[in-house]
């Protein structure tokens, strides 16, 4: 059989490439249609159309500034005043990162090819891992709500389960790519399996462990401090209480902004440069 020509190979690519191009524009077309077409059924449920209140979207923002505006001599006594409740919200979010994070590193290793202890379980860790992923932070802690009442230990609980499951799934990818060259080694000296995950898998996924785990942080501070609006503690129910007074509390309303964004940004920028710096394999020292 003679091997294709030039033109015949040319001719190929364009034909993939024009196949490739209307397979790209149908699924344009049928996102755009799905996105309008649930536009108009939310708009039409809606309490009030959303094109008839578009004007009035800066109404609130403009009220919060206006009354902090005038009332700024009692801004720094309202970010003093809320500050514990913010360290309860960061506090909420560094204890389900850990017990979260501690779960997923079991739940990965037990479910990774080549290092789980329990293959033939590998699909049901896996599955555990999807269900945790499923269930959003804010339907569990409603539901441990209804169960342990209100409070800071069901938004961890249901912040540390959904970490689970996140941390888990990255962390098995990170695990499929370890070198098993160490853990043959180990095993060919009689070393237990605790032994070779121990000294053989650790040394080489830590740091991409480490940098799973400060992005989830982040989020875990933001999803904490969302829990907060269902009575779950933190600066979140803090906010909710001042906003749900209205205008009177709008300057405590933009004290609690205030806190929230300045701590989001600052434990953004310093996870930021810890990931870099481990990811980069420049640890200090």
């Amino acid at each position: 059989m003679a091997p294709p020509n030039g033109a015949d190979m040319r001719r190929h690519y364009m034909d993939l490439t024009r196949r490739r191009r209307l397979y790209s524009g149908l699924a344009l077309m049928v996102f755009v249609l799905l996105m309008s077409s649930g536009f108009v059924v939310a708009d039409d449920r809606n309490a009030g159309g959303f094109w008839d209140g578009l004007h009035n979207i800066f109404d609130f923002p403009y009220q919060v500034v206006a009354e902090a505006g005038t009332k700024l001599d009692l801004l720094p006594a309202h970010l003093v005043h809320f500050c514990p409740a913010l360290l309860e919200t960061v506090n909420i979010a560094a204890v389900s990162t850990l017990v979260g994070g501690l779960a997923g590193l079991v739940l990965s290793l037990m479910s990774t090819r080549g290092l789980a202890r329990f293959p033939r379980l590998i699909p049901l860790f896996r599955r555990a891992m999807d269900v945790m992923r499923a269930m959003p932070e804010i339907v569990i802690a409603l539901v441990l709500i209804f169960v342990m009442g209100g409070g800071p230990v069901p938004a961890m609980i249901a912040i540390a389960l959904h970490t689970a499951g996140a941390l888990g799934k990255l962390f098995s990818e990170v695990n499929e790519n370890a070198d098993m060259k160490p853990l043959e080694g180990l095993e060919s000296v009689g070393a237990g399996w605790m032994q070779r995950m121990m000294l053989g898998v650790m040394p080489q996924v830590a740091p991409n462990y480490l940098s799973y785990a400060l992005l989830r942080f982040e989020i875990n501070i933001r999803a904490s401090a969302i829990l907060g609006f269902v009575g779950a503690g933190g600066i979140g129910y803090e906010l909710k209480n001042a906003m749900s007074w209205g205008q009177g509390k709008f300057d405590e309303a933009a004290a609690i902004f205030l806190l929230l964004f300045g701590a989001i940004v600052l434990f953004d920028q310093l996870s930021g440069r810890v990931r870099t710096r481990l990811t980069r394999g420049r640890v200090a020292r």
